[in-house]
């Protein structure tokens, strides 16, 4: 089976001459199939450079990538774009709702994107946020819930198009402890769903939740020991 990342050679350079930034420096990376990934590493060390180009919201200076078995490095912005809605999912720290829509709504946009029909987003919300654990809150804004609730309509919202990954960027970092678990539970479950996917995280009790953790240190993915 074909893997869902694949890169070989990925760089991406800042700037030119002196003042050039070698934020990744030839990323050898492969994630199978249906498998949940925690991305590691300090500041600075290049994770949120290569999030941004696994997530092609970003084009790589150099090297290859490609996503579910499709070369993306050297697609034009709307063909990213459009790679975005139908093939990701994403789940960011602090939620990203649109705070004047439903919760509904806000699960429904990337199916209005998408060009699903009303009936069929509506459906496919609702089915959702029971996924989720939340379908008493349809109705209701934003501002209602919690931070953990909103996070769970943010993963419901990045499951809408039926992605083939799932890219989640320090998902708990604005939660507490025990809500910050819960959500993670969420993750565990999707992936045992079958879901593939990576999770950034400079935490390491939430690192080990994932089946695999890559470290990524000065822009290269560090190599296990020997052992």
């Amino acid at each position: 089976m074909q893997p869902i990342i694949e890169t070989h050679g990925l760089t991406k350079v800042f700037g030119s001459n002196g003042a050039a930034v070698h934020a990744l420096r030839g990323i050898e990376m492969t994630v199978a199939r249906g498998e949940f990934v925690a991305l590691i590493g300090p500041s600075g060390s290049g994770k949120s450079t290569l999030m941004a180009i696994l997530g092609c919201l970003d084009k790589p200076t150099a090297g290859t990538y490609a996503l579910d078995g499709e070369r993306v490095e050297g697609l034009s912005g709307r063909e990213l774009a459009q790679i975005r809605n139908d093939k990701i999912g994403f789940v960011f720290q602090q939620y990203n709702l649109l705070p004047k829509a439903s919760v509904l709504r806000n699960v429904e946009l990337p199916m209005l994107y998408a060009g699903v029909s009303r009936k069929e987003r509506r459906a496919r919300a609702l089915e959702l946020l029971e996924r989720v654990g939340i379908p008493e809150k349809a109705k209701v804004l934003p501002a209602a819930l919690s931070g953990g609730q909103r996070q769970r309509v943010a993963i419901a919202r990045s499951l809408a198009n039926g992605p083939a990954l799932l890219l989640a960027d320090e998902p708990t970092g604005a939660l507490d402890q025990k809500t910050g678990h819960e959500v993670l539970e969420l993750f565990v479950d999707l992936h045992r769903q079958g879901n593939s996917i990576i999770i950034v995280t400079h935490d390491l009790s939430i690192a080990t939740m994932a089946q695999r953790q890559v470290e990524i240190m000065d822009g290269l993915i560090k190599l296990p020991e020997a052992a």
